[in-house]
């Protein structure tokens, strides 16, 4: 049913079908108190991750992220969001710090809806929970014919420009569009250099993270993979934001785009910001993280044709695609293309899950009492 990569003795990691893991995930899921439809949910957002390529997102972080924090009770295992406030076309949402998995997906599903009926919909978030990939929703409504648009803030992990104490979140700011090509145009992007995730795909391979994504206390860049992850959430580091440190290459660009989502996905729906999602309370003790999330969908056919759009945008990205090579490269890529890509290939060898995530599946395994499982790197 898995597999594991050939030449064992070099390799640490392991390739598993996500049919498997999917599975696993739900039923994990569904030991901790998650009702059966929004565990499958769940567990699907996470898996759509790992197909796309996005390793930093989904499997590797479903036990930190997702199971501990339940079990923490920082997050609900019950979806019981509520809308208190809604027009034709807009509603706020309390997700009652559910699983951000389930609320973001039910959320984008209603704005969808409102885009279908009136050309428009946008919804907005308070008091989720880490969402997974934000292209995962945007992706739904480029299926629909529509353009999506989503935005999160998230515990403090970037400094300011001319700062250096982590303020604002990695807060992704996405876009999905449909093209007339077998993929469409997904820009999935957080608003610093890199995020935590990356910085944790680099630590589970033992590697030193490039020059630039992190800053210390002093102002210089730092690359000490395992010490940034302590000092991240001990406020030690701080990621940079898109463009590094200082104005030249534009790091005030980044920090800016990172406060427009921090503004969108608190301030409009009373929601929690900046310090407030770090996930601590008062006496140092674990609490909801209260995130904010923003959903956008427009209607292309309340604008034009569908096909027509499509053809357009098809066009675009083929033209970028076919303009002259830089000496050294021979392919100009478009966004959503490299995952599209990974798509095709994770097909056939599954979800790459590094050493520490197989020991955490084990674990899982084990304190779930899911033994019907059998995953071939527990005999290696």
């Amino acid at each position: 049913m898995s597999r594991v990569k050939k030449n064992a003795a070099k390799e640490t990691c392991a390739w598993v079908p996500f049919g498997i893991l999917e599975r696993f995930m739900t039923d994990v899921f569904a030991t901790l108190g998650v009702p059966p439809d929004e565990a499958r949910m769940a567990a699907e957002v996470l898996s759509e991750s790992d197909k796309r390529g996005i390793d930093s997102h989904g499997i590797a972080r479903f036990k930190q992220i997702y199971v501990d924090r339940i079990r923490s009770r920082q997050i609900s295992p019950v979806c019981r969001m509520e809308i208190v406030r809604e027009s034709p076309t807009t509603a706020v949402i309390d997700g009652r710090n559910g699983l951000g998995l389930v609320i973001a997906r039910k959320s984008m599903e209603i704005v969808l809806d409102k885009a279908s009926r009136h050309g428009m919909g946008m919804v907005a978030v308070r008091n989720s929970n880490h969402y997974g990939i934000a292209g995962y929703y945007a992706l739904m409504a480029a299926k629909r014919n529509q353009i999506g648009i989503t935005g999160t803030n998230a515990r403090p992990s970037i400094a300011p420009t001319f700062g250096v104490e982590n303020m604002l979140g990695t807060n992704p700011l996405c876009f999905g569009m449909p093209t007339d090509e077998p993929f469409p145009f997904i820009l999935d992007c957080a608003t610093s250099v890199s995020q935590r995730g990356r910085i944790e795909v680099y630590a589970r391979r033992g590697r030193v993270i490039p020059s630039g994504w992190v800053i210390g206390r002093d102002g210089r860049y730092r690359t000490d993979t395992p010490d940034i992850l302590k000092d991240l959430s001990r406020g030690g580091s701080a990621l940079t934001p898109l463009g590094g440190i200082g104005e030249r290459l534009g790091g005030h660009k980044g920090y800016g785009y990172a406060t427009v989502v921090e503004i969108l996905s608190s301030a409009l729906q009373a929601g929690s910001f900046l310090k407030a999602l770090d996930g601590i309370d008062g006496r140092g003790r674990p609490c909801p993280h209260s995130i904010g999330h923003f959903f956008m969908a427009i209607d292309i056919a309340a604008f034009t044709e569908p096909a027509a759009f499509k053809k357009a945008s098809g066009d675009i990205l083929r033209s970028l695609r076919a303009s002259e090579k830089a000496p050294g490269h021979d392919r100009i890529y478009t966004a959503g293309e490299k995952e599209y890509l990974a798509g095709g290939e994770r097909e056939k060898s599954g979800a790459r899950l590094e050493a520490e995530t197989q020991k955490e599946i084990l674990l899982l395994k084990q304190q779930c009492g899911l033994s019907a499982y059998h995953f071939p790197f527990e005999i290696q």
